[in-house]
């Protein structure tokens, strides 16, 4: 039976680039979501996220194709990231899937594929590592968003509450301190 993971954690945790050196493994193929916030440097469209437009969306949501939708509130307007049964998942074979996504996102597919098809793969590190690493990330933009970025750390304490972790059944989690070792960690539990 296939199964679909669902990388989640907080902001600067290192979820892309665990997610990158995941898809080096041939077993494992990717969902890319979509999103309607503009494109970072170095970002392509369909590497990362199709990028699109509400337009786009309203259609999507008028097909009923949209799994999962997350809003959010950043200082530039709503962003909003969604995954679309586009195809790309295909259940009645015997593959492993890999996306990137929040609490509330792995919990709606678990109510779309069914809780014995999705497995979170929760990778975290401590708060100063985190800060750490957003900085840096957005020091290397040409145009960085620092305002953008406290509000995501701060909105992280709630969003990946330790109640909220519980409630979602989350039971396992991955440090990500050195790469290697957590995408290790990880390929086991997977394969």
């Amino acid at each position: 039976m296939s199964k679909i993971y669902v990388i989640i954690g907080k902001s600067s945790t290192g979820k892309d680039t665990v997610f990158k050196k995941l898809m080096e493994n041939k077993k494992i193929k990717t969902v890319t979501i979509y999103t309607t916030r503009p494109m970072r440097d170095g970002e392509c469209n369909g590497r990362e996220y199709f990028f699109t437009d509400e337009e786009h969306l309203k259609e999507f949501e008028k097909q009923g194709k949209i799994i999962e939708l997350r809003i959010y509130n950043t200082v530039y307007g709503e962003w909003k990231y969604f995954t679309l049964d586009d195809g790309q998942i295909d259940l009645s074979k015997d593959e492993r899937y890999l996306v990137i996504g929040t609490l509330e996102a792995y919990n709606k597919f678990k109510e779309y594929y069914g809780k014995e098809a999705v497995v979170p793969i929760y990778i975290e590190v401590d708060d100063r590592t985190r800060i750490h690493r957003a900085i840096e990330r957005e020091d290397a933009q040409d145009v960085p968003k620092y305002s953008e970025m406290c509000r995501r750390f701060l909105a992280d304490e709630q969003d990946f509450s330790d109640e909220k972790i519980s409630e979602a059944e989350i039971t396992k989690r991955y440090a990500n301190y050195d790469l290697n070792s957590c995408v290790a960690d990880i390929l086991k539990d997977m394969l």
